[in-house]
């Protein structure tokens, strides 16, 4: 099990996560740590719909090896908005991806309490926008620090068994 740290930044308008978003990436790149964090930029729109704009996932974890671009953060992100949208479309676009997205976001939730949960959704709920990062615990100052045009930060600890996402993924995928 790896422990991970979630960073959620609630955000006044899009514009701001979008550009902490690129701030983490570009902190990660930097360091030579493409692999090693997920994050997602969630909207909410005018008919509080939630909607991921932009998302970085892990190439050496389930989204990259399946091929289905679910990461923890987009894990995390639906575990706490089950009909968000992707680009134009439901994430769950395919069976497939919808049963990649199924196991990833399980053990995502299951990473966290449920008070964490809560916490999570309750915060990022307060924004029009959010940023979630999920990258390794040596990295958290300096995340926090990208996250800088965020209203409020919440952060939390997260379990994460690859392998047993991974797994459950290529399982789910072969049902």
């Amino acid at each position: 099990m790896d422990t991970l740290i979630v960073i959620a930044g609630v955000y006044p308008d899009l514009a701001s996560a979008e550009t902490d978003y690129d701030a983490v990436k570009e902190l990660h790149s930097e360091a030579g740590l493409m692999d090693a964090y997920d994050a997602a930029v969630i909207h909410r729109r005018d008919d509080g719909k939630v909607k991921i704009t932009k998302k970085h996932e892990t190439p050496t974890r389930v989204g990259g090896v399946l091929g289905g671009g679910a990461g923890l953060a987009t894990g995390l992100v639906v575990a706490l908005f089950p009909f968000a949208a992707i680009g134009g479309g439901l994430l769950a676009a395919t069976a497939g991806g919808g049963a990649i997205l199924g196991a990833v976001a399980g053990h995502a939730s299951a990473g966290m309490s449920r008070d964490d949960l809560k916490e999570l959704g309750e915060s990022l709920d307060k924004g029009e926008a959010g940023l979630v990062v999920v990258g390794v615990m040596d990295m958290e100052a300096r995340i926090e620090e990208s996250m800088r045009h965020s209203d409020k930060l919440e952060k939390k600890h997260l379990e994460a068994d690859n392998e047993a996402i991974e797994r459950d993924a290529k399982d789910a995928v072969g049902q």
